[in-house]
């Protein structure tokens, strides 16, 4: 992390690496109703739902020495509404962010990268064919 990133205080400096605020940003994503999980990213345009092991993936940080700015890589459960997801996933990372890291959130990008669907519905669609 470069020495100009980090909060300066009469004790020293503090030090938040980008990938504490992305695993950060990837538990508070995936805990919101509706989310079906992270995309592993966009090559090929294939969106991979990964298991809870790894909250950063599908995460981008960006961030400076007071502010963050995040990228999100969201697959979403099948019949919900994206815009209601998405907005609660903005909230929730910004709130999450701030709370933990007392780092200002000046961007949130949500980007839905495929939508899954429930076991029953994918073994049902295997059996019709």
């Amino acid at each position: 992390m470069d020495e100009k990133k980090g909060i300066n205080n009469a004790l020293g400096t503090i030090h938040i690496a980008d990938e504490v605020v992305s695993i950060i940003a990837g538990l508070a994503a995936t805990e919101v109703e509706g989310v079906a999980g992270m995309s592993g990213g966009i090559a090929g345009g294939i969106a991979e739902i990964l298991g809870r092991k790894n909250f950063s993936k599908g995460v981008k940080v960006e961030v400076g020495e007071k502010e963050a700015a995040i990228d999100l890589y969201i697959i979403v459960k099948y019949g919900v509404r994206i815009p209601d997801i998405a907005l609660n996933v903005q909230e929730a990372v910004k709130a999450a962010i701030e709370n933990m890291t007392g780092l200002s959130t000046v961007e949130v990008n949500v980007h839905v990268q495929g939508v899954g669907f429930p076991e029953d519905v994918k073994t049902e669609e295997v059996r019709v064919r």
